[in-house]
């Protein structure tokens, strides 16, 4: 009797086990990570259309640019969708995370905003001048401060170019470098800022009408799909790829998003 109870159970375990597995990332779900926001929106629809294809994506929300990469690093994701490749590379780099870029996706123009002035050539002499705090945030400021006609930046440094770069600040502006998803509360305390995307559009502001200037559409600063190297090749990533830079998808963000999030394909 007691060798019976010990094949029962151990084939009770064993049956356990196997119902586990079946129920691992190994299913075809997909876990991946974006910020609230468009880029959630985004999924949202691209997972509708997934499952039609037999794919199940899992959304998770984050509301940090930080946990989203180390998420995916740790292997807590399949994949992420939230930034752009500047900004993955430099916390690929400092943090020794495993992220390769497999895609790009859609392109947040960073804009000018202010509660102060309606146009550039309000900006008076002195003005004090918000943008992002992080490094690639900064950068991005800058080189749209420039494309503004505010200040002039080195032509060499690109990316890499930093608020001690600025060759001629004619205005005398003052910069304030501040936490970027903080900007637009903080509007009131700068004459001007710089301001992503997804967090103009989370303070209820609309870029394309609200912003008094906004990056060219052809911006390199295209966000991207990311996932781990031994991924990258998985059938799932490259579904969702496929999915993702969809007509059905590209019509979804036009017509949502009015010209604030542009398709990069």
């Amino acid at each position: 009797m007691k060798k019976w109870i010990v094949f029962l159970s151990f084939t009770l375990v064993f049956l356990l086990a196997a119902c586990g597995d079946n129920n691992s990332s190994a299913d075809g779900t997909l876990k991946v990570g974006v910020t609230a926001g468009p880029h959630e929106d985004i999924l949202n629809k691209v997972k509708d259309l997934a499952s039609e294809e037999g794919l199940d994506i899992e959304v998770v929300v984050f509301n940090d640019y930080v946990m989203p990469n180390t998420a995916l690093d740790e292997g807590e994701l399949d994949a992420n969708i939230f930034q752009h490749e500047p900004f993955m590379n430099n916390a690929r780099d400092e943090g020794d995370l495993n992220l390769v870029n497999v895609a790009n996706t859609v392109n947040f123009p960073m804009g000018i905003y202010s509660n102060k002035y309606e146009s550039l050539d309000e900006i008076q002499e002195g003005d004090k001048v918000g943008l992002p705090n992080h490094s690639s945030g900064e950068p991005r400021a800058l080189i749209l401060f420039q494309d503004a006609g505010l200040i002039t930046l080195p032509d060499d440094l690109g990316i890499n170019v930093s608020i001690r770069d600025i060759e001629e600040n004619p205005l005398d502006l003052e910069f304030v470098p501040l936490e970027a998803s903080q900007i637009p509360r903080q509007l009131d305390e700068v004459d001007f800022a710089a301001i992503n995307t997804n967090y103009a559009l989370e303070s209820g502001r609309v870029p394309s009408e609200d912003s008094i200037h906004m990056e060219p559409k052809d911006s390199p600063w295209v966000n991207v799909l990311a996932t781990r190297e031994e991924n990258q090749d998985d059938e799932r990533i490259q579904q969702i790829i496929e999915i993702y830079r969809s007509d059905e998808v590209k019509t979804f963000i036009e017509e949502e998003f009015e010209g604030s999030v542009i398709p990069s394909w």
